[in-house]
Formats: C-alpha cells, sequence, structure tokens
C-alpha cells in the first residue's frame, strides 16, 4: 500500500459521516438557519479579514466626512468615495437622516444586529467543536459492536475495528484542529471588528449631531424671525 493509501485509510467513509454529519446536525439543531448560513459564509473572511487596514479606512473615511461637512454640509457626506459595504452603508444612512437621532438608533440597531449574527456563527462552530468528541465516542462504540457482533468470522473484524478506533480520532481532530480555532479566530474577529465599527458609528453620530442639531436650530431661528 502506498503512501496515499495508508492516508486514505484514515478517511473511513462510516466515521467521517457519524462524526462530521453528527456534530453538524447538533449544531444547526442549536442555531437558526440563518446563522447556520452566516457561520459557513464566514469561512471566506475568516482568511480575508484585516480589521486593523479596515480601521485605518475607516478612520480616513471619517476625517474626510468631517472636512466635507464642515464646509458644504452633512447632506454632501455620500460624495466621499468609501471601502466596504459597511462604510457605505453608514455613508449613505449619514447623508439621509432626518435628524441626529434617528442616525444613533440606526447606529445602535446597526450594530445589535451584526453582534447578534457574529454571536450566532460563533456558536454554531462551538458547538461543533464541544460535539465531535462525543460523536466519535458515539462511532467507537457502534464500531465496537460491529466487531464484537463479528468475532466468530476473524475477516469481518478489521473493518468495524478500524471504524472504531478512526472516529475517535476524527472526533478530536474536528474539535480541536478545525472547529475550535475557526470559532477562537472568528471571536477575534468579531470582538476586533465591531470595536472598530462601533468607534466609526459613534464619530458619525457626534458629527450628525453637531451638523443636524445646528440646523434645526437655524431653521427654528430663521421659522421664528419670520413669524413674529
Amino acid at each position: 500500500m502506498g503512501l496515499v493509501g495508508q492516508y486514505l485509510t484514515f478517511l473511513d467513509p462510516l466515521a467521517l459521516l457519524l462524526v462530521l454529519g453528527g456534530s453538524s446536525l447538533v449544531a444547526c439543531a442549536r442555531v437558526s438557519r440563518g446563522e447556520a448560513a452566516a457561520a459557513l459564509a464566514a469561512l471566506g473572511p475568516l482568511v480575508r479579514a484585516d480589521p486593523e487596514a479596515d480601521a485605518d479606512a475607516a478612520r480616513r473615511a471619517v476625517s474626510r466626512i468631517a472636512a466635507i461637512a464642515e464646509v458644504k454640509g452633512i447632506v454632501f457626506a455620500e460624495r466621499i468615495a468609501t471601502t466596504g459595504r459597511f462604510l457605505a452603508q453608514a455613508v449613505a444612512e449619514l447623508a439621509d437622516a432626518r435628524d441626529a437621532e434617528s442616525f444613533a438608533r440606526w447606529a445602535n440597531e446597526t450594530l445589535d444586529t451584526r453582534a447578534r449574527r457574529h454571536a450566532g456563527a460563533i456558536s454554531f462552530w462551538e458547538t461543533i467543536a464541544d460535539t465531535a468528541p462525543a460523536m466519535g465516542m458515539i462511532a467507537t462504540v457502534l464500531g465496537l459492536v460491529r466487531m464484537f457482533a463479528a468475532l466468530e468470522d476473524p475477516r469481518a473484524i478489521g473493518a468495524p475495528m478500524a471504524t472504531a478506533l478512526i472516529a475517535t480520532l476524527l472526533g478530536l481532530i474536528l474539535a480541536n484542529l478545525v472547529a475550535g480555532p475557526i470559532a477562537s479566530r472568528l471571536e477575534r474577529l468579531s470582538i476586533a471588528e465591531l470595536a472598530w465599527q462601533r468607534h466609526t458609528l459613534d464619530h458619525l453620530t457626534r458629527l450628525a449631531r453637531a451638523e443636524l442639531t445646528h440646523a434645526h436650530g437655524l431653521q427654528r431661528r430663521v421659522q421664528r424671525s419670520v413669524a413674529a
């Protein structure tokens, strides 16, 4: 048996199905369908995400927004070129905001929604990490039962014994080398991402209060002077 064949013996289909399939089913049962989809979709940003670069881009965008708002008004903020869907949405909401409080409510709701979505995705992978060893043990027990049932035929013992041993190994690998590290990295990325997004929205909210409150106050004074 060649080297490739030796490695392929570890990919026992029954053990893989019981461990990976069982852990995934438990994880899907504990989270919503949307959170499970978000957990799988997070595998892309897991590698590409760079919160520090995103935070730097946000700081530069906020500086440009503050500069143009001081000269032309906050309604022109949407003309600022931004990178990333979050920043583009925040700038559009800022330009269209009727008042500072409506923008502040949008900011809080947006961050709360993103935090819940992140938590659901992290919980999915944490559940797989917690469940995989148990699923491995269940598969091991099933393999041993099959092995003991075939003791009269020595040639039939090998396959269930392999399933029993490989299932435990696959459970440990899935928990400690796959799902666990994914959950930990997603948690770190979530903390970093939500931090710079909160900082950005707080800055934009202060800018909205300064610009929109002043504009509304000026409008009220003009209206009072006209009425008088």
